[in-house]
Parts: structure tokens; C-alpha cells; sequence
């Protein structure tokens, strides 16, 4: 389908409407798809779905101790100092978020992770952290990694953005530790490496034994479950088959879904071509991006605002999700702005775009959400929580309530049983209940996999 062609607004949104329209029928078809990817993923064979398996299961909620956390989520780091006190209760006791600047996101990996560990020194100088103890570091690195250990991991391609060389393919946590050394601060030691979606998940069960979802939904976009160990093919040896295991699904980079024209040039114009189709449709990082490229071509066609107004919209990225959450609340975003005049009608309709644009966004999410959730339990007989972090879902309008009625449509009354919890610092928290995972001890899963195909 070309774009679309209107004679008034009203027309316009009428179309676009249709063009990122997910019926229910689509969320069927999107769940079989996922099930046939799921079972690809698993068994090794080709698969957009990864299936990458973490090397920990869910906690008991016993485990406890101090530990220091790494967030590496996108262009935000964190550092944190996690304490579990043994009886499902966690704290965060200190917390410090630095920016990446941009041209060490696009750099080399060792200018990169010279600047993490930069920001390890300045925490623990900050908080006063003696350096003659040792420490025990979890490492959130939220990129799709080949896990062969609780505590190593190679990087399979860069998502987010980032296209920091010398990286891909090489063991991340190897290249933390040696800059860590660089640093003069061997005294720390990485002892596990986590996704964002699995410590999630691991900060939802530990509170809540009901948990069995890790979801993403903010920049990026992902989700981890247990996997009967029995069922992953691909890893021989990995435990008991009848243990279980988390799996990290990876599904940002879903591949079967029907995309639209404005899907088509972002995709087009992006750093990772034809990669990363969910995430594209779904995360944060591209709602807005999507946002701009319909508001320009309504304005191409004299429906929008003015021509003279284009250069403003020019820049691409220059819309955020964040503002189209701000939109959405309300807000007039375009008060500050060069533009002059803008019309109640122009106002509305860019407030019709964002919600038309975050419906099909949170309706996709739920389907991912409703197939997960039926491969774990075909007939949703059980009550089930679903920890769930990222600004997507915690403050975008509307989003949490499109999610579930999605859901509803369907399970119909079972949805009820569907519980989406928010879990706020969950990558920080969850991979510190990884870390003492570790460090109890009863982490029983072989560390080497040499067989693993991701």
C-alpha cells in the first residue's frame, strides 16, 4: 500500500485508522506466528525469535546480601547498590544514572566501556565505598547476547542504536572486567550477567511467586518466561528436564507482522535494515519517529499546519515518544515551539496520530503478551502476574488499558486471571537476585554449552 491520499483530515486519520488497525483476527494470526518462531527458536533452527537461554530459574524469594548492579539499558546507565533481605524485600540503598555521550555509543567498544567503568569510580567514590573489600557486580546488559554461562555472554548485533565497534561477537563481561582492571578496580568482580527482561521478571517473582513474565516496554522491547528445560532443544545438558530454565525470547525482533508505508521508510532509513520489526512497531525509541514521517506527509499534502512549517519536522527522531505521551495528557507541545498558530483542529489531529500510532503499539505488545502467556498455559487456567518495566507501559495514557483490552477480546473472561504488575528498577533489582542466585549456590546449571546454537 502507497500513502495515503486524502482531501481533509477527517479522511486522512480515516485511512491511517485502518492502516495501523490490529483486529483480532490479526492478533490470532500474530500468535500462531509466535508459536511457530517459539518452537523454531528452541530447537535451533531458523528463527527471528532467539530463544536465548539465561543460565537461572526463578528465585525462591530467600536469597539475600549486598550487591552492586550495572544497568546498561540504552543511552542511560545506572549503578546501584541492591540489598535483599532474605524474605521477598528489596531496597535499592543507592542509585546513580549517567548519560552515554553519543559518539561513544557509535565509537569503539573500548572507549565505550572505558566510560562505564568510569561511572562504576564515580559511584563508588560518591558513595563512599571503600575499595578494600571485594564486591560482587551484576551485570544488566540489555542487547541480545549468547549466553554460554550464568556470567559470560557474547554479543550477537547491536539493537538501540548503538553500533560501538569491537564488540560484536566478543564476551561483554570479559570486556567490562578488563576494563574494570584499566580502571584500577579489580576488586570488582562480575559475577553475573543479566538481561533487562530476566532480571525483571526475577524482581516480579521474587515478591510474587505468581510471576512467570518478564515484559520490556519502554525504549526497547522484549520478554523472558521459564522454559521446561525439556523443551529447549537447541542446549543439551542444560539440567534436569523436568527443571526449568528462563528463556530470553528476544522478540523485538519478531519478524511476521504486516507492516505499513511509514513502517517500511523507518526501517529503511535505520542503522539495523530489516532487523528488529517488533521493536520498530512497538518500543519507545520508534513511536515517535513514526509519528513525524505521518505528520510530514500530512503536511505535504496541505492537511497539516502549513508547508512553511516542514523544516521544524524535518530532523528525523526529533518527535520522542515521550512527547507524544505528553500530547496525549494533554499538553500543548507546540506552544514553545517556532510554530505559530496552530489551530485547535491541527491540535487535535496530531492527538488523534499518537493515539492511533500507541494503540496499534500496546495491541501488538498484548498479542506477544497473550501468546506467551498461552504457550505457558494453552487454556489459562491459572493465575498469573506479569512484571512489567519501561515509561512505555508505566506513563504512557492509555497504553496499560489497551494492552488489556486486547487481552479481553482474547480470553474473554479469563483475562482476569492476567495480572500486569509494574515493576519499577526491575533490570537493577531482578540482577541482583541473579548475582545471590549465584552466590547461594544453587545456581546447579552446567556453565558451558558448547553446543548451544542461538
Amino acid at each position: 500500500m502507497g500513502n495515503i491520499r486524502a482531501n481533509t483530515p477527517y479522511s486522512f486519520l480515516s485511512n491511517l485508522e485502518s492502516l495501523f488497525s490490529v483486529s483480532l483476527q490479526n492478533s490470532h494470526e500474530i500468535i500462531a506466528n509466535f508459536h511457530q518462531e517459539m518452537r523454531s527458536g528452541l530447537a535451533g533452527i531458523d528463527s527471528s525469535l532467539k530463544m536465548i537461554p539465561s543460565f537461572v530459574h526463578r528465585p525462591t524469594g530467600t536469597e539475600k546480601g549486598s550487591f552492586i548492579v550495572l544497568d546498561l539499558g540504552g543511552t542511560n546507565i545506572r549503578v546501584m547498590a541492591v540489598e535483599l533481605d532474605g524474605n521477598r524485600k528489596t531496597a535499592l540503598a543507592a542509585v546513580t544514572r549517567f548519560v552515554i555521550p553519543q559518539p561513544l555509543i557509535c565509537g569503539t567498544g573500548d572507549e565505550l566501556f572505558d566510560f562505564i567503568a568510569d561511572c562504576i569510580q564515580l559511584f563508588f567514590k560518591n558513595n563512599s565505598l571503600g575499595r578494600q573489600q571485594s564486591y560482587d557486580l551484576a551485570f544488566t546488559f540489555s542487547f541480545p547476547v549468547e549466553q554460554r554461562s550464568l556470567a559470560s555472554g557474547k554479543l550477537i548485533g547491536w539493537t538501540k542504536g548503538f553500533t560501538a565497534s569491537g564488540v560484536v561477537g566478543k564476551d561483554v563481561v570479559t570486556i567490562l572486567s578488563e576494563a574494570l582492571q584499566r580502571k584500577e578496580m579489580g576488586f570488582i568482580h562480575v559475577v553475573a550477567l543479566a538481561n533487562d527482561t530476566v532480571g525483571t521478571l526475577l524482581a516480579g517473582s521474587y515478591s510474587d511467586p505468581l510471576c512467570d513474565m518478564g515484559v520490556i516496554l519502554g525504549t526497547g522491547t522484549n520478554a523472558c518466561y521459564p522454559e521446561k528445560v525439556s523443551r529447549i532443544v537447541k542446549s543439551a545438558g542444560l539440567g534436569p528436564p523436568s527443571g526449568e530454565m528462563i528463556v530470553n525470547i528476544e522478540w523485538g525482533g519478531f519478524s511476521r507482522l504486516t507492516t505499513n508505508i511509514y513502517d517500511r521508510e523507518l526501517d529503511s532509513a535505520s542503522n539495523n535494515r530489516g532487523k528488529q520489526q517488533l521493536e520498530k512497531m512497538v518500543s519507545g525509541m520508534y513511536l515517535g519517529e513514526i509519528a513525524r514521517r505521518v505528520i510530514v506527509e500530512m503536511m505535504k499534502q496541505g492537511l497539516l499546519f502549513s508547508e512553511r512549517s516542514l523544516p521544524v519536522f524535518s530532523e528525523e527522531y526529533m518527535l520522542r515518544t515521550e512527547h507524544l505521551s505528553l500530547i496525549a495528557q494533554g499538553s500543548d507541545l507546540f506552544a514553545d515551539s517556532t510554530l505559530k498558530n496552530v489551530s485547535a483542529i491541527d491540535i487535535r489531529t496530531i492527538r488523534e496520530i499518537c493515539r492511533i500510532v500507541s494503540t496499534r503499539s500496546a495491541r501488538i505488545a498484548g498479542s506477544a503478551i497473550a501468546a506467551v502467556v498461552a504457550w505457558m498455559d494453552e487454556n489459562l487456567e491459572s493465575d498469573r502476574t506479569i512484571a512489567i518495566d519501561g515509561t512505555l507501559f508505566e506513563k504512557y495514557p492509555g497504553y496499560r488499558e489497551n494492552i488489556m483490552a486486547i487481552l479481553h477480546e482474547l480470553f474473554g473472561e479469563r483475562a482476569k486471571k492476567i495480572k500486569l504488575e509494574l515493576i519499577r528498577d526491575g533490570s537493577g533489582i531482578g540482577s541482583a537476585i541473579i548475582a545471590a542466585v549465584a552466590a547461594s549456590g544453587r545456581d546447579n546449571f552446567p556453565h558451558q554449552t558448547p553446543d548451544a546454537r542461538i
